[in-house]
């Protein structure tokens, strides 16, 4: 099937608001904070990273800029016209793409990326997402987390289920009881029960607590444990009206520092178009660090890991001034390397072993 078509067809299925008529009208910041400085300083250098990686040890492919790339931030004198530029190219040709990778023998390449003929040669398109996160210590502290969680839920449980107890709650709540009753460590994800509030007696205040205490270790089962690939849900529709634009394969790789994800954007539309995946392969989430917009958060564990090592960048101060006086201080990065899986980062491209 055509590759436009199938992200459509796709896109068209999913259980969620999707418009694909999307017009782009977001509130233009009017200053800028040391975090997103920051964030945007780590973001470039994933990028310059990832581009390094690939033209250093994937042979025969080119990495080049395309994404945007202009360095003025919310208070600059430019701001405005280069966020109204950009709304409008949203509007027009949808996201671009932070990185284009071309075969190394298509002539004409420069860097970064401006004519559209040449980007229609392209054989992968990469949305860089950077995580401060080192992606392994994340990965042992969650789990070292959840397990102790389900040894204090089975310790609780086995305390509600001893005289007292037991007979308290089988006659104040009998459903209540056999929901902990029945209860196991593959299950106690699932529970879910109203907080009861019984303090006549010493017998019942203590059966309160114990049921307290086994709600909030639930509570822990129930939060997301994996790091992810985070799209934005408008991003999907700004990202297809790219790839009708142009009919290149699009893929988002997240990059922590220590390891990277890629993950294409056909694979991202499978795993949402699964309501059985929710909670265990993507979560949606209203994300506060994002304007509350609607992100999917996408278990890297549906990604391919195509860095597993990575050399830790140097990094640095930096002051920025603004129209008014004002005075920022963020943090740079340079240096650091991405140890490319060559093998894997291939075979995620569909591309063949040099």
């Amino acid at each position: 099937m055509d590759y436009r078509r199938a992200v459509l067809d796709l896109l068209r299925s999913l259980p969620l608001p999707i418009d694909l008529d999307l017009r782009v009208q977001g509130r233009r910041p009017t200053a800028a904070s040391s975090d997103f400085l920051t964030n945007r300083e780590q973001g470039t250098w994933a990028e310059e990273v990832v581009i390094r990686a690939i033209n250093d040890h994937a042979g025969g492919l080119r990495a080049v800029r395309y994404g945007d790339t202009d360095a003025t931030a919310p208070g600059d004198p430019d701001f405005k016209s280069h966020f109204s530029d950009y709304q409008e190219e949203l509007n027009t040709i949808g996201k671009r793409p932070d990185i284009l990778i071309f075969r190394s023998d298509v002539p004409g390449i420069e860097d970064p990326v401006t004519q559209p003929e040449i980007v229609r040669r392209a054989t992968a398109a990469l949305e860089i997402r950077s995580s401060s996160f080192l992606s392994e210590r994340y990965s042992s502290f969650m789990s070292s987390r959840v397990r102790a969680a389900e040894a204090r839920c089975l310790d609780v449980q086995r305390e509600i289920l001893a005289e007292p107890n037991c007979s308290l709650l089988a006659e104040k709540n009998p459903v209540l009881y056999d929901l902990v009753r029945n209860a196991s460590i593959p299950t106690f994800r699932e529970l879910s029960f109203r907080q009861p509030s019984w303090r006549s007696t010493p017998a019942l205040r203590r059966l309160t607590e114990l049921l307290k205490t086994l709600k909030s270790e639930i509570a822990i089962l129930h939060r997301r444990d994996y790091l992810s690939i985070t799209p934005k849900l408008e991003d999907l529709c700004l990202v297809n009206r790219w790839i009708q634009q142009f009919g290149v394969r699009h893929y988002y790789l997240q990059v922590f520092f220590d390891k990277a994800y890629l993950i294409s954007f056909l694979d991202i539309l499978r795993t949402i178009s699964k309501p059985e995946g929710d909670g265990a392969t993507f979560r949606i989430e209203e994300d506060v660090k994002n304007q509350g917009k609607t992100t999917i958060k996408i278990n890297i564990a549906a990604g391919t890991e195509v860095v597993g090592r990575m050399q830790m960048p140097l990094h640095h101060s930096v002051m920025r001034t603004l129209e008014r006086g004002r005075l920022l201080f963020h943090v740079r990065f340079s240096g650091g390397t991405a140890y490319l899986d060559r093998d894997a980062f291939l075979k995620a491209l569909g591309e063949p072993s040099q």
